[in-house]
């Protein structure tokens, strides 16, 4: 394999599968006795449906999953109802022997790095940063078809549940409830930098969601039983 040929193959690779999630979800369709539909992905990961979809086409864009149609156990003939869209590996030969990335290490030692930097507005520096990543996502994700304060919440707690947290939104309280955090262990030795990065996220995100959103106001409970709250 010559070198240009071996750049695009790391790249594809680390495109495809450098998310451990997504890593995940490809070997367990690899390894699944039938094919995976995006509702029992999401069941097995604990995350949304939508997500778990968003994640399968991508694999499937990339070469590692292909789709098929199955019509629901036990339904045939006019009114069946549309065919399960599911989701299979190909032949495509990949390695998956990555070594463990420690984020949780990596994360620790930078906030430790910040600390020792010692600014005296460490909670607004981690607050803008968060903020900024949020508005990145939200470009990416790009604002709902319809507008509407519900649903740029609703959208801010499905884009958070693809980072990894654990979010569910209440638009009529205009609240958001994280029950985990994936930077739970940094979050309670350093609340006032995760937490702050935390708020900067949502806020970011609602700024480039909804044109009708206000400043971010969190709750935290870090190491607690307490949901952590976002009040939008």
């Amino acid at each position: 394999m010559d070198t240009k040929a071996l750049s695009q193959s790391i790249s594809d690779l680390t495109s495809a599968l450098g998310d451990p999630t997504r890593r995940g979800i490809y070997i367990t369709v690899r390894e699944a006795p039938e094919p995976a539909t995006a509702s029992q992905i999401a069941d097995l990961f604990s995350i949304h449906p939508n997500v778990a979809r968003h994640h399968l086409d991508h694999l499937a864009a990339d070469g590692y999953l292909e789709v098929t149609r199955r019509r629901p156990e036990g339904k045939s003939g006019p009114g069946a109802g549309r065919p399960a869209k599911c989701y299979t590996a190909t032949t495509k030969e990949i390695d998956l022997h990555f070594p463990a990335r420690r984020y949780d290490l990596l994360s620790e030692l930078l906030v430790r790095v910040i600390e020792r930097i010692n600014p005296g507005n460490l909670a607004d520096l981690a607050a803008d940063v968060g903020r900024e990543y949020g508005k990145e996502i939200a470009a990416e994700i790009g604002a709902p078809e319809e507008s509407g304060f519900d649903l740029a919440v609703n959208a801010v707690a499905l884009a958070m549940t693809g980072m990894g947290f654990s979010t569910e939104s209440n638009a009529d309280s205009r609240r958001l409830l994280t029950s985990h955090c994936p930077f739970a262990d940094t979050a309670v030795k350093h609340p006032e930098v995760v937490c702050s990065l935390d708020r900067g996220i949502v806020s970011g995100l609602m700024e480039g969601l909804s044109a009708d959103w206000r400043p971010v106001q969190v709750v935290s409970n870090p190491g607690a039983a307490e949901d952590c709250v976002a009040e939008v």
